[in-house]
């Protein structure tokens, strides 16, 4: 301890010879990429060690995934439409007001815990996993954190009791570019005129409430983006619900907006401070993403293990072939580190620590070990996993979502790529 402080109280005028340069800048290029800054704990832990609360949230929703969803995944999935009994069961066991206080009928959980909840719908049905992450991590999120005490008591209680919420940004020429949005919303007085329309909108024809982000000033750009609460009621238009390669029973819809008449207290927070709602929910939303796609890969994996330990060729099971085993453990080894850096982000999001490249990196390695992870399950089952009976391939068709929505791959990349960046400038 001595050597330590003594080190630390060297003299600023002291002589600096080339070698004692380059170490500095190693240790100076060493700091920088400590992305998270690390802080004391009197007890450290793992990053698998959850409260009791959070444990007892995992456990029921993995049962009720196992008994409740999973009976009925195929037929949904077939259908392409989601079982409005299993809509019902969610709001009935508390999954649609994961983080809502419970003065407006919600569970009061926290943020890990919601995540937890996602990933194990996911290891189940990655579509169920989406309507519950989408509903609970941007649409309840963003109107707990913006909206006022009204608008909270008005809409929470329907989110978390009986109403399902979708959040619309994306339209046809901003995707990636989400501010480059046309949707307009014209200032009448007491009330807004809404016209446009929204592309790739999730939950949309299950939901009976939209946050929809328009532009109220296009001449100030995306300061002119405003988000407002709007009940599907007043005009909302369920112009085409698309045909997905994956998880199809989640609802997909084009959204069209004719003069749609939104009462002024339906602002949500401030007029032109749309944009920070939505950059401050998708960063939260990226963790949720995470924590699906390692519930795909997880649920992929957990089918094809027992089939490999059974399945046997040339007189032994095929998970006994180095070859095989060498696969699967890389796989394993994927979807923990997914893992890792989700309760990662998870944790540091709780304490109001600087989250966002943690939650790009979790979102970007949880959607590539899903599309590794199923990949590898259908290919470990041969003419099994091909097939639709056994579920393996759907995994598969389910994991593609996981690099496009919520900011595709390369976005995260590029956002990782930034904030590296300014650490070195």
């Amino acid at each position: 301890m001595s050597f330590i402080r003594s080190a630390l109280r060297l003299s600023a005028a002291t002589a600096i010879r080339p070698a004692s340069v380059f170490r500095q800048a190693a240790q100076r290029n060493y700091a920088a990429l400590t992305y998270s800054t690390p802080t004391v704990s009197e007890n450290p832990t793992s990053l698998t060690a959850f409260t009791e609360e959070e444990l007892m949230l995992k456990e029921t929703v993995a049962r009720f995934a196992r008994e409740v969803v999973a009976p009925r995944v195929s037929a949904m999935d077939e259908a392409e439409k989601m079982d409005s009994d299993i809509i019902k069961a969610m709001f009935d066991n508390g999954l649609m007001g994961l983080e809502t206080p419970g003065d407006y009928g919600g569970a009061e959980c926290s943020f890990t815990a919601a995540i937890l909840a996602v990933e194990e719908l996911a290891k189940i049905d990655p579509s169920i996993s989406a309507l519950c992450d989408i509903h609970n991590t941007l649409t309840n999120t963003v109107i707990r954190k913006w909206a006022n005490e009204s608008l909270k008591e008005k809409y929470l209680t329907r989110l978390a009791t009986d109403t399902v919420g979708s959040f619309a940004i994306s339209e046809a020429g901003a995707g990636s570019d989400a501010f480059g949005l046309q949707t307009r919303a014209e200032d009448k007085g007491d009330h807004y005129i809404l016209n446009g329309g929204k592309m790739w909108i999730s939950n949309s024809a299950e939901a009976g409430i939209f946050v929809i982000f328009a532009n109220v000033d296009p001449s100030k750009g995306y300061k002119g983006i405003t988000a407002f609460i709007v009940e599907k009621e007043w005009g909302v238009e369920i112009a085409k619900k698309e045909k997905k390669l994956g998880i199809r029973s989640s609802s997909t819809c084009v959204l069209n907006f004719d003069d749609v008449r939104i009462p002024k207290e339906n602002v949500l927070g401030e007029v032109g401070h749309g944009y920070k709602y939505a950059i401050d929910s998708l960063n939260e939303g990226r963790i949720g993403i995470a924590a699906q796609m390692i519930g795909c890969a997880q649920g992929a994996f957990d089918i094809a293990l027992p089939y490999m330990m059974e399945r046997k060729q040339f007189g032994t099971a095929i998970g006994n072939f180095q070859a095989m085993q060498h696969q699967f453990a890389q796989v394993a080894v994927d979807i923990e580190a997914a893992k890792l850096l989700t309760y990662n982000a998870a944790r540091l999001k709780e304490e109001n620590k600087p989250f966002v490249m943690e939650a790009a990196m979790a979102k970007f390695m949880a959607a590539k070990v899903a599309e590794k992870a199923s990949s590898y399950a259908v290919e470990w089952m041969g003419g099994n996993g091909f097939v639709r009976e056994t579920g393996v391939e759907k995994f598969y068709r389910d994991s593609k979502i996981g690099s496009i929505y919520e900011g595709t791959n390369n976005i995260q990349l590029q956002t990782i790529a930034k904030i590296i960046a300014t650490k070195y400038q």
